[in-house]
Order: structure tokens, then sequence, then C-alpha cells
């Protein structure tokens, strides 16, 4: 009898359900999409509702073809750093305040003079910012007092569902992380930062792990979503602790990277990473015993499509190009640039910096620019300035005493294989790229699922998820020539850094 595994991906702009089987074959997968409410103020919120009813609806549509009761267990990705307020009832007391939703500046500065940052970033793995759940249920409190005080529990995006499903208000590990009331160290809701932040410690759910079962499909999400009653519902994991899963960072010595708008590296290790710049922030992963130490930056793959976008137009600002031809001639003409790109380097921070610069100021930048230099050198310049911001975060993962063997990288920017090249010279590392470039949080959440229910004895269960079609090993020339290429890379932004304010 065949065991199916289903997972909700509870996105930004949509829920995306998947279907594998117990074999880690890709059954069927579909897109429900949502609406994101923005309001002045820098104000991102969603309806809770809309989440349910994508849940509903991709789920009937994965269900018709096969017998619901061949489903071994449902779990959940889900976007993390949001603030719904629920009643006792588990109704939406107001839409979820999402982790876009930048509005609680005052409640972060709130924080800030009551206690020393770095003893906050060693408590919760995190800087102090308006992103996090702890100052969005403060600014409910403070602008909303009528909302606050009914609230019984405050919740992420996927612990709706899990409620909704179940009966039961839980959050997990990773999840709870990604709101800054959770002690990293002991794994427990933090009294001293619910202290500091004067919130009600009480309106904070339950805390299972990822692999947990937390209830069973009830009577009324059965009919609604076509699953069978008694279906066993695992807790899951936030969207980035998932994707980790699901490309394999499930012990140490592997990190892995995605290359989407924004880009990443995160890695599995046993302890927190707490630099002194405070570069990078810490996840409690999905795997028990592991936090997931990460850092990210605005635009990695964004910087790549911004100089496609300029790069690729006609006098008359067409595209001077058919789309589908545009990426075979990037990869031609980076590749026909040397390493270095002819002495011209990229800043890639067009929309300010979050991880390694944390600087909401900083600007993107050419420097060395001539006469000389054509659109191959500007495309690879804008892969390598990349490829270096990024490397900054991985060694400091390695200063912090994590021996990086190998990294997994995926989305968009990893079909590029001028890229994938060049990111290994630069890491001095191994890069892999997997089968699956978009599947990665679905992925993590379905063998989480199969682990919380035993239907796979560990983690290990991911390779038979994913296979490496493509793999690099570094170059020693070239990566000498980007070791000294990174120290210009560094002065570049710090001589620049003063002009950056000003600007």
């Amino acid at each position: 009898m065949p065991a199916y595994l289903l997972a909700h991906d509870l996105g930004t702009s949509g829920n995306k359900a998947t279907l594998f089987d117990s074999e880690g074959k890709l059954v069927k997968s579909t897109v429900y999409s949502y609406e994101l409410i923005t309001k002045p103020g820098n104000a991102a919120e969603q309806r809770a509702d809309d989440w349910w009813r994508a849940v509903c609806e991709t789920t009937r549509t994965l269900v018709a073809d096969i017998d619901p009761h061949d489903i071994a267990a449902v779990s959940f990705s889900g976007q993390m750093m949001g603030c719904l307020c629920v009643d006792r009832e588990g109704e939406p007391l107001y839409n979820s305040l999402i982790w876009a939703d930048m509005r609680s500046t005052e409640q972060a500065e709130y924080i800030r003079r009551n206690i020393d940052e770095t003893k906050y970033y060693g408590i919760t793995g995190h800087r102090i910012s308006a992103s996090d759940s702890i100052t969005k249920l403060m600014w409910i409190r403070d602008n909303l007092p009528e909302i606050y005080a009914k609230t019984y529990k405050m919740l992420n995006a996927k612990d709706y569902i899990i409620y909704k499903l179940t009966g039961r208000f839980v959050t997990e590990y990773s999840d709870a992380s990604s709101t800054c009331l959770l002690d990293l160290n002991t794994l427990t809701w933090s009294d001293e930062i619910i202290k500091v932040s004067g919130l009600d410690g009480s309106k904070l759910p339950e805390l299972l792990r990822s692999v947990d079962v937390a209830g069973k499909v009830n009577a009324e999400a059965a009919a609604l979503t076509g699953l069978c009653e008694g279906t066993p519902v695992v807790c899951g994991g936030g969207d980035g602790c998932c994707a980790a899963v699901g490309t394999g960072v499930v012990k140490e010595g592997i990190a892995n990277c995605c290359l989407g708008t924004s880009s990443w590296i995160s890695l599995a290790a046993k302890k927190l990473v707490c630099d002194e710049k405070m570069t990078v922030f810490n996840f409690a992963h999905i795997v028990p015993g592991y936090c997931l130490p990460t850092g990210t930056m605005q635009t990695g793959g964004g910087s790549l499509s911004w100089a496609v976008s300029a790069l690729f137009k006609s006098i008359d600002g067409q595209p001077a190009f058919d789309k589908k031809d545009i990426y075979a001639t990037v990869e031609k003409e980076a590749s026909a640039s040397p390493a270095g790109a002819g002495g011209l380097l990229f800043l890639p921070y067009l929309m300010g910096e979050r991880s390694p610069r944390w600087n909401d100021k900083a600007r993107g930048a050419f420097i060395g620019l001539t006469m000389g230099h054509g659109r191959g050198d500007m495309l690879r310049a804008v892969m390598e300035g990349v490829g270096m911001n990024l490397d900054i975060i991985l060694k400091t993962f390695e200063s912090a005493g994590n021996d990086i063997r190998e990294l997994t990288l995926v989305g968009g920017g990893a079909r590029n294989k001028i890229w994938q090249r060049i990111l290994c010279d630069i890491f001095g590392i191994q890069v892999n790229v997997p089968n699956y470039l978009e599947e990665a949080t679905s992925m993590g959440a379905a063998i989480t699922a199969g682990v919380g229910v035993g239907l796979f004895e560990n983690f290990d269960a991911v390779n038979k998820f994913i296979k490496i079609t493509e793999s690099s090993t570094p170059d020693p020339e070239t990566v000498k020539t980007y070791k000294e290429l990174k120290k210009l890379f560094d002065k570049a932004y710090y001589y620049n850094e003063p002009l950056f304010a000003e600007i």
C-alpha cells in the first residue's frame, strides 16, 4: 500500500501544497494564491482565513486522485516572524502582522533601551528588530489594547492551520525562535525577555518539537479538506528551517545557499553562532539537538535580476532579447570575463543590507569601471560581488568552529552554471546542485512529517528525496585570485560606508 506525505508551504504570496510518496518522489503539487495587504507606515498583513481556505482547497485537489487513507501524515513549512492574535475559540481577532510588517519600530527601540543588545542576542540568537513577533505583539498591545486584551494566544501561520486541523494551540521551536521570545539556550520561553517586553507570557502557545505529532485531523477539518479524520498532523517548521532540511542540512559539515531574490546561507550546528559583530542570526533547527545559524542578504539573486533588466534593453527601453534567451546569453558573456571581471568590483547593496553589514543605508556600486569593461564583465562582477558578500557569512560560521566541507545550492540562481563555478571558487569548498531547486521547503516539511510518524528512522531520509546532479570543486588558482579580491571588496565597502549615510 502506498504511503503519502502531504506538505503545505504557507508563503507570502500563497500556499504551495505538495504530495510526496514514501520513496521521496514528488507526486503532485498545486498552488493557491492569496492577498498581501499593505498599508501606510510599513504595514503588511494577511487574513488567516485566506490561509485556511488555501489549505482546504489545495488539499482537496491533491487527494482527489488518491485514497486519503494512504496519507501517513500532514505537515507544514510556514512564513516566520508573524503575529496572529486569536481568542479562546481560535478565531482571529485581527489580520496577521506578517514578517514584512515593520511598523513596530518604537517597540524595538523600547527593548533596545531596556536590555543590552548583546545580551538579547545571546538569549534569542537575533538582533533587536521590528521584523520580529515580539515587537509586533507589543504594537498590538500599545495600539489596539482591546485586541490584546481578548488575545488568548499569538500564533504563526502554520500554527493557526494546526489549530484548525486539530484544535490545539501549539508552536514548535523553529517558529518560536523567530518570535525572539524563546531562549535558544534552553528552548523555553524566556522569562527575562518577556519581562523586558512587558508582554503577558500566557499568550504564548505550548512548545513542541518540529517532529512531534500535534494532534489528529478532527471531523470538521476532515469534511472541509477531504482528509481522513484521525490523520496525524506533524508540527513541521519555519520556511527557512524546512528549506535547510530539504537541502540535506541535517548534520554538521553541510551548509545550504539559496539564491533567490534575497539569498542566504544556513548550516546545522550544535552551538549558536553569536559573533561580536552580530553578523548572523540563529534559529532552532527542525532536527532535534541542532540550531540553524543563518545569514540573509537583501539582494542576492535580486542583484543579478536587476543587472539583467538594466543591461539587456535596447535604446527604446524594450528587452533586446527574447526572455528565454537572455540567461543563456548572460552565462555566455559572463563566462568570457576572467575571474575578477578585469578589475571590476560590485557592491550588492541595492536595498540596504542585512547580513553581513546590517546597514539599511548601504547602496550598490560598481567600482573600477573603465572604457575597457563590457556587459560580460559587469554581469560577472555582480555574481562575484554577491558571492563575496555571502562568503563573509560563511567565514563567520567557520570562525565559530564549524567545519563546512560542502554546500548545496538551490533557488533560481542555482541554474546558472557560471555562478555555480564562481561561488565554488569564492567559498573554496565543494558546491552541489540537487535535482529539485524550488521544492526544498515543501520537501523539508514532508521529511519532517515522515520522521514524526516513524515512516523514516531519521533525517537521513533526505537522501531518498534529493539527488545531486552537479558538483563543482574549487580551482586552487582561482581560489587564490578571489582571496585577494575579497580584501578589496571589504575595503570598497568600508571606504564608502560614510558616503552611503550622506546619499
